[in-house]
């Protein structure tokens, strides 16, 4: 299972990696998105997959029984998971604006772009023509 699971994380940094050379931002957000979801797969599988035993160290042992789940990656994978979600709709909103003000996703054109109407910040609206 660990070595479907080594293949499947490859191919989700391969894919990562493809989105993240593209020079859509759109793209480049869901390739970073799915970089962090390979990521986490990888310290999960490195920490083993088994169902034998719990983690738990019985009476007047000083080990666990073997084989066990680590559980140090779950709980490193959590904080993670939480943190990458906070990183998604901070870049999607920043993605958002920018196509606000710019009227394009193209990285290229970015430079070019001459944004169409300022936004008024306190609203967060188009000014109407004067």
């Amino acid at each position: 299972m660990e070595a479907l699971l080594a293949i499947v994380s490859g191919i989700l940094f391969a894919c990562s990696f493809y989105l993240m050379m593209r020079r859509n931002l759109l793209r480049f957000v869901i390739g970073l998105i799915i970089l962090g979801n390979a990521a986490n797969l990888l310290i999960f599988t490195m920490g083993r997959l088994t169902r034998d035993h719990p983690p738990v160290i019985p009476y007047g042992a000083e080990l666990p029984i073997e084989p066990y789940a680590n559980p140090l990656p779950q709980a490193l994978i959590l904080t993670a998971i939480v943190i990458s979600f906070g990183l998604l709709v901070f870049a999607l909103v920043l993605v958002f604006r920018n196509y606000l003000t710019t009227n394009t996703l193209d990285a290229d054109t970015l430079d070019a772009a001459e944004p169409d109407e300022p936004l008024d910040v306190h609203t967060e609206t188009r000014r109407l023509p004067a």
